[in-house]
Order: structure tokens, then sequence, then C-alpha cells
């Protein structure tokens, strides 16, 4: 049976938030800091928690939290990189990681909606 550690996704989900906290662990604007380790940690727990759910529909809603927050991770690493709290390269890094792992994301979401049409 396949477990939620066992996707690429997740595992790529979490390397990305743990790389967010690591690098803005000393950043003083604790709001935002706040903010994108959140959107960030929102990710891969998504993603476990639609795994975790028994019904498809709610596998489903799940996943689409997770690119949701993709999203709202994306939107948070451009205004930091804006401000001066990301370095552009790093911004760089972390928006080509978020941009994949939300379309892998999107494909699991088309993979199950898939499986739910044909039942």
């Amino acid at each position: 049976m396949l477990r939620f550690e066992d996707l690429d996704v997740w595992k790529r989900a979490v390397r990305l938030s743990v790389d967010i906290y690591k690098e803005l662990y000393q950043l003083k604007d604790l709001g935002f800091k706040n903010q994108i380790t959140r959107s960030g940690l929102s990710v891969p727990s998504n993603i476990a928690e639609g795994f975790e759910r028994t019904s498809k529909k709610e596998s489903i809603s799940f996943l689409s939290y997770a690119a949701g927050s993709c999203g709202e991770l994306r939107t948070q690493i451009h205004i930091g990189g804006e401000i001066g709290y990301i370095n552009k390269a790093k911004g760089e890094e972390w928006l080509k990681e978020a941009n994949e792992i939300s379309s892998m994301i999107k494909g699991l979401i088309k993979t199950r909606r898939k499986f739910i049409e044909s039942k």
C-alpha cells in the first residue's frame, strides 16, 4: 500500500519547508517568518492528510489545499525577495521548486479524479 512518505512530491515539499525554516531562522520580522513557514509547512502536511483520508473526495480536497498553499508560498517568496528578506538566488530556487511541487500535486489530483469518475 502506498504511503504518503513514499511520494516524491511529499519528500520534496518537506525538504522545501525545512530549507525555508533554516534559511529564515534568524529573521526578525516574526509576522512574515511565521506566515511563510506556515505556508511551507502546510504543503506536505496537507499532502499527508489527503493520503490518510479514506474518502477519495476528501483526499482531493486536502490535495487542493496543498496546491493552494503552494500558491500562497510562492506569493510570500516573491514578497520576501522584493523586501530583501530572501536573497535572489534562494528565492528563485524556492519558486522553481514550489512550482514543480504544485504541478506534481495537480497531477495527483487529476489521477484521483479519474479514479473517482471510473467508479
